[in-house]
């Protein structure tokens, strides 16, 4: 795939070609959604640069479609992808980048948590050289104390573990030049973890600190069951070590067992035949089943995703889009 070289960044050779691609995935967001393209809309008539917005409607069943159908009759510069159904926000993302033109893209929520005046920022950024501007929390005081908790031993148990440095407090809101969307796209594993992709591929990256606000309006769609997945995804996509540690796991009690093995038998020539207690029994029967069923846990957490892989289905259906022709799912 050859990589299109610009001589300054923010001027485009191609008068098509927009400077930044703005990508929103949604899912039932119809509360929120005339409140973003307001304040969106104001923000980049302001900014002045060339842009498309790309609006990904992951599967909504409430009025998001409608209301995206009406914005692009308003402006054509809003493009919208709707899905067949719900595949995940990491998929949705993925098809916005597949389908974004600019030379500059950026990924921002639609409850408008990240915050649209944050690109100015990171278009500074950007045009000082650097290929990947990423917005990274100053503080989590609007989240639980659980919620903290959590997000502070996730990036400290997937950074000791993964051979690529995640930065934390960060999410998929950041700018990245397009040769780093091209190196992104050409990554089509299902099992998607981005802020892990976008980690992987590289290029000179900077931060940029801001305050997270709440949301505009509706509720978030995220629960503690769907982070906890989130978070099994990004361990395993990037990591074998939980594999490495089933097996140590069951060397370390086949060792212990086979040394208790030759405890018994040496007991046994010198007392004699002793019957062995109930309770002793069962509990090295649980304790032995218990790790058996952990181990291939751990390994069917890994032939799952292999699994997946190997049908090769595409990572997204669109049932209909708006403002280009509609795109077909990648499944390499």
């Amino acid at each position: 795939m050859s990589t299109p070289t610009f001589l300054s960044r923010g001027t485009a050779p191609d008068q098509n070609v927009p400077t930044l691609s703005i990508i929103v995935p949604m899912f039932n967001e119809e509360e929120v959604l005339p409140v973003l393209f307001e304040r969106l809309g104001q923000f980049l008539d302001q900014l002045g640069e060339s842009h498309e917005i790309i609006c990904v409607n992951d599967g909504s069943t409430d009025a998001t479609a409608r209301i995206l159908a009406a914005a692009h009759e308003r402006d054509d510069r809003i493009k919208v992808l709707n899905f067949s159904r719900n595949f995940g926000k990491e998929i949705a993302l993925t098809a916005g980048l597949d389908a974004a033109a600019g030379e500059a893209v950026v990924p921002i929520d639609a409850d408008l948590q990240d915050p649209p005046e944050l690109i100015e920022t990171f278009l500074e950024k950007w045009r000082e050289g650097f290929d990947v501007v990423y917005a990274v929390r100053r503080h989590r005081d609007s989240d639980t104390a659980m919620k903290r908790w959590t997000a502070r031993k996730f990036y400290q148990v997937i950074n000791r573990l993964s051979g690529v440095p995640i930065p934390a407090n960060t999410g998929d809101f950041r700018l990245m030049d397009r040769r780093v969307v091209q190196a992104v796209g050409q990554l089509r594993e299902h099992n998607r973890f981005m802020k892990g992709l976008f980690a992987w591929v590289g290029f000179r990256h900077t931060e940029v600190a801001y305050d997270r606000p709440e949301r505009a309006a509706g509720q978030t769609k995220f629960n503690y069951w769907r982070l906890w997945n989130f978070a099994l995804d990004g361990i395993t996509g990037f990591s074998t070590v939980p594999l490495r540690i089933a097996g140590y796991v069951g060397m370390l009690t086949a060792l212990a067992a086979i040394i208790y093995g030759v405890f018994l038998i040496s007991r046994t020539l010198v007392y004699g035949v002793d019957v062995p207690g109930y309770a002793s029994l069962m509990v090295a029967v649980l304790l032995i089943g218990g790790l058996q069923l952990v181990v291939l846990g751990v390994i069917g957490e890994y032939l799952g995703r292999l699994y997946a892989e190997a049908q090769k289905r595409p990572l997204y259906i669109v049932e209909s889009s708006l403002g280009f022709e509609p795109l077909d799912g990648h499944s390499s």
